[in-house]
């Protein structure tokens, strides 16, 4: 019984066994991964939209181009520009040496000749007073010759004007400045900045030979180096307004109108009556200047013994005495230099009239300057506050104070 036992066990062992090798676990053969192929679709999608927009990239291309070489081009003016300003600096600083150099050379010359020409009329006849007469009379007339020179070219005048155009010049390399740090230049913006370079360029000539400015014309007229057809919108497109009325209002037309009538009544007609006056006094001291001392030099060389001819000695040291103090106050007072400053002065309030009217001349308002900004620069050229502006603006028929306090 128990060998039965045992056997039974030993079977059931062994099918155990049997059993646990036929179910042992497979092994597992690694599984395969197939990648995705892109849809041929997708590829003829991209094809087809880059065929498509083609022109698309072609024209902001070409954009992106006109928009280079505009830059390029506002880069080169500047760069002209630039070398205005040194230039009309150092011409100015020449042209005042002359004023100085030639009015001291004038002078002496003018003295040590009537000094001569009074000591002739106390030296007797011969060798001496010959010698003291033709040296009198050679020395009054090469200061007659000098200061006709001098007095048609006025070198205190040419000297303020070359500094008028390098404070002009410089603004204009301010304004190009401005227009390359806040936007992308454009082909107007070269052709309105290359319109202002030529217009300072004719308003303020560097040469003296055939187009130096007139120095006595026949009636006063204020300068003016703007371009003839100046729209002067300045920077309208610096940024789009929100709002529809683009920083204007009926009130502040009202007030710009206003504003001009005080120009025209006090500021422009003020200057323009100086500038007339100062004209008249620079005409008559640039003709008694030569006219004294080609008298005194006639005068000299009738000189002799007091007992001869007494009066043309006194007269030649008498002009020659009243020369010296014209050519002083003509051009040690730099009347030219004060004519001058009374013409860019007139031009400037002419300047802002022509900006304030076309700008109001403007129907669209998108196509104005910004209002406030606009009114900011008036005030700011006027030397005034905006509530001064406004003041002045509402007061513009009764009051008696220009709209200047710069000037």
């Amino acid at each position: 019984m128990s060998s039965l036992q045992s056997s039974s066990l030993i079977f059931s062992s062994s099918k155990r066994s049997i059993n646990a090798a036929i179910h042992l676990p497979k092994a597992r053969t690694p599984a395969s991964f197939s990648i995705p192929k892109p849809p041929m679709t997708t590829n003829l999608k991209v094809a087809e939209e880059l065929k498509i927009g083609d022109g698309l990239i072609t024209e902001k291309s070409s954009v992106k181009t006109a928009d280079s070489a505009a830059t390029a081009k506002l880069y080169a003016i500047l760069e002209a520009v630039a070398d205005r300003v040194e230039m009309h600096v150092n011409m100015g600083e020449q042209r005042n040496n002359w004023n100085t150099l030639l009015l001291n050379s004038i002078n002496m010359i003018t003295l040590a000749a009537a000094t001569m020409a009074g000591v002739s009329a106390s030296v007797g006849v011969g060798e001496p007073l010959l010698a003291f007469k033709v040296s009198s009379t050679l020395l009054f007339s090469a200061a007659t010759g000098m200061l006709l020179v001098m007095n048609k070219i006025q070198p205190s005048q040419l000297a303020e004007e070359q500094r008028n155009a390098a404070r002009l010049f410089r603004q204009l390399q301010g304004q190009i400045e401005t227009v390359l740090a806040v936007r992308t230049p454009t082909q107007a913006d070269v052709e309105s900045m290359m319109e202002k370079v030529l217009a300072l360029d004719k308003a303020y000539p560097l040469p003296l030979l055939g187009v130096m400015i007139e120095k006595f014309p026949e009636t006063f007229q204020p300068a003016v180096w703007w371009p003839e057809n100046d729209s002067h919108q300045g920077m309208r497109d610096l940024e789009k307004e929100c709002n529809e009325n683009n920083g204007w209002s009926e009130k502040m037309e009202v007030e710009m109108k206003e504003v001009v009538k005080v120009l025209k009544r006090k500021d422009a007609e003020d200057y323009m009556r100086l500038g007339n006056l100062g004209l008249k006094m620079s005409k008559v001291l640039a003709i008694s200047g030569p006219f004294l001392t080609g008298m005194a030099a006639a005068a000299s060389a009738l000189a002799g013994p007091s007992s001869q001819s007494p009066w043309a000695a006194t007269l030649a040291v008498a002009a020659g005495s009243l020369a010296t103090v014209v050519n002083t106050l003509e051009h040690g007072g730099q009347v030219g230099m004060v004519l001058e400053m009374y013409r860019n002065c007139a031009g400037f309030f002419q300047n802002m009239e022509e900006s304030i009217e076309s700008t109001l001349g403007e129907t669209e308002l998108q196509k104005r300057e910004n209002g406030e900004l606009f009114e900011m620069k008036v005030a700011l050229q006027l030397g005034r506050s905006l509530s001064q502006l406004r003041d002045l603006a509402g007061e513009a028929d009764s009051t008696n104070e220009f709209a200047s306090k710069l000037f």
